[in-house]
């Protein structure tokens, strides 16, 4: 791969005055979490001339134009001596750094759906700057890939936002990249997009942000204020794959957790949502691949919060909002007979107790992030992801993504759920050992059948 040029993005039309964002307990709650990174794959077969003297000068000005509305990704996380907490700082000199490369990788290799080496596609991302005093909060790369495509890779610090803003901002960048040269107002952002800041309307009665701040300095303390992120690896000969769970699919999976219901005494109505279903699916499959001998297998469920709160946050707030919730079962069960049964079950029941609120619990995330069930012999796998973000739907004005791909997973070894590329159904990205990878595609694959 070339670096052709790594050049600083500023936002547009910024305020001559230096601006500061708070942090609340749900961005707290992420500190030292290691950077969330997609990379969006699209075909784009030009020559390299095009790209370089038409799509790449629309690609920065959408990019400031992005910024202005979305200032504080051009920031600093910080934690000043005055401070109790991090804060994000934003002054007139801000930027983002956005790297631009050529690759003489094959393209259609790298956005294929096939299973490949799982870090076969790091060279497509930058890394943010931290350190323990202070750390970016976003690092972007365009890599062309002449004559075929392209790829935008992603590199946030999960601190400051989830993906839900991940997304919206991703979506932003893309519409006025689409809307340049139209009209005079292709600088502004539908309704739908507009970033939302006050941070007054998330109440903390708890004072959870306490708690996780304490609990962070505890970590490698008594009182380290660090801002140094988790140092995760990839386990050595990790396989990446992509599945697609198409509607008929997911209705075949109802079904099949329906007979199986019918086999055995009824316990109760089951929620049998796409989403369960889908996660469910992946989650014994996985189980079984990789031949879990762990006494108990966890999920853990990422809850996207702002219409879960009282009152609720609008889509677009900007920051952190993301519940937590754990569904846990017993190993042989999930790989036993009635395995999907019991995987939807405890799935249900995780998800019930957001009747009682998206913070119900709230008081032991931090915990279980930081020290998980140490006491109890549990296998965790995290879920990444959501179809609601629908990432498919990112157009820069040369077509949807061939591929969206989240990079982070093979050092958290979590799914990844999204949208497909086709409208029909759920795609789902997985990490694993090569054996394994090929275990659970057979076991993907005949489950279906």
């Amino acid at each position: 791969m070339k670096i052709t040029q790594v050049c600083p993005v500023s936002p547009a039309s910024a305020s001559g005055s230096q601006k500061s964002l708070p942090l609340t307990f749900f961005d707290i709650l992420w500190l030292r979490l290691p950077p969330v990174q997609r990379i969006f794959f699209y075909e784009f077969p030009h020559p390299t001339h095009l790209f370089f003297n038409t799509l790449l000068p629309k690609l920065k000005q959408s990019l400031s134009l992005a910024l202005g509305h979305f200032f504080p990704l051009a920031g600093t996380l910080t934690w000043p001596h005055e401070s109790n907490k991090p804060i994000i700082k934003s002054t007139i000199d801000d930027s983002v750094s956005l790297t631009v490369a050529e690759s003489d990788v094959d393209f259609n290799h790298l956005s294929g759906t096939h299973q490949c080496e799982a870090t076969e596609s790091h060279h497509l991302l930058s890394n943010l700057t931290i350190s323990d005093e202070k750390a970016s909060v976003l690092a972007l790369q365009v890599t062309l890939f002449p004559n075929s495509g392209l790829s935008i890779g992603i590199t946030s610090h999960h601190v400051v936002l989830d993906g839900r803003t991940s997304t919206n901002f991703v979506k932003s960048w893309a519409y006025l990249c689409s809307k340049l040269g139209e009209s005079s107002s292709a600088c502004d952002l539908p309704p739908e997009l507009i970033p939302f800041y006050d941070r007054g309307i998330i109440k903390d009665p708890c004072e959870l942000d306490t708690k996780y701040v304490n609990d962070w300095l505890k970590q490698g303390g008594p009182d380290n204020r660090s801002l140094m992120i988790w140092d995760l690896q990839v386990p050595e000969g990790s396989s990446r794959g992509l599945f697609h769970l198409s509607r008929s699919d997911i209705d075949k999976i109802k079904q099949l957790v329906l007979s199986k219901q019918k086999g055995e005494k009824k316990k109760k109505n089951l929620h049998l949502s796409s989403y369960v279903c889908s996660v469910a699916y992946a989650w014994v499959c996985k189980v079984k691949a990789e031949e879990i001998e762990n006494k108990y297998v966890m999920l853990g469920l990422n809850i996207d919060g702002r219409h879960h709160l009282e009152p609720p946050l609008p889509p677009t707030y900007f920051g952190n909002c993301t519940g937590l919730r754990l569904a846990i079962a017993e190993t042989r069960e999930i790989v036993g007979e009635n395995g999907m049964v019991v995987a939807v079950e405890v799935l249900n029941e995780a998800l019930e107790t957001l009747k009682d609120g998206v913070l119900s619990g709230a008081e032991n995330w931090s915990s279980w992030l930081l020290d998980g069930l140490v006491h109890f012999d549990v296998k965790t796998i995290g879920v990444a992801g959501s179809p609601r973000f629908e990432v498919y739907s990112t157009d820069f004005g040369w077509g949807r993504p061939k591929k969206v791909e989240m990079a982070s997973i093979d050092k958290t070894a979590a799914f990844c759920l999204s949208d497909s590329k086709n409208g029909d159904g759920i795609e789902i990205g997985f990490v694993s050992k090569k054996e394994a990878m090929e275990a659970f595609t057979s076991l993907f694959v005949k489950g279906l059948a």
